[in-house]
């Protein structure tokens, strides 16, 4: 059993690894392939492009979202590869957190210059 935040910290070690070694410079395409490898190679499932549910009076509308990456069922990733992040990336996260009945969520802008910088978490109801 893995907690929402020892996953957060195993994709904070990888996204590191990644920047430190291309940089802020690559395709958002290409994060996501290395992330999901790398995760893959710490032991950790990942499903990228996940289709988030959406209902609708209803009606299951399909497809309405997919987050970039889903790791072991538990935390949403999102990945950037821009200048600077814009609050509408922030509150696009936590409604898919929410959409999806997710707890944990982390914003992961490879764009920034110092990855440090690119990384924000984003909680749904997530106990400390």
């Amino acid at each position: 059993f893995v907690t929402e935040n020892e996953i957060a910290k195993i994709i904070v070690d990888a996204a590191y690894k990644i920047h430190k070694q291309f940089g802020p410079g690559l395709l958002k395409s290409a994060y996501i392939a290395l992330l999901a490898y790398e995760l893959r190679q710490r032991g950790l499932q990942g499903v990228t492009e996940w289709p988030i549910p959406l209902m609708y009076e209803g009606v299951h509308l399909e497809v309405a979202y997919r987050a970039d990456l889903l790791v072991e069922d538990k935390v949403i990733v999102e990945l950037k590869s821009v200048e600077q992040v814009a609050a509408v990336h922030k509150k696009q996260l936590l409604t898919y957190l929410r959409l999806a009945d997710k707890r944990l969520g982390l914003l992961v802008n490879f764009g920034a210059p110092l990855i440090k910088d690119g990384i924000t978490r984003i909680v749904n109801g997530l106990k400390e």
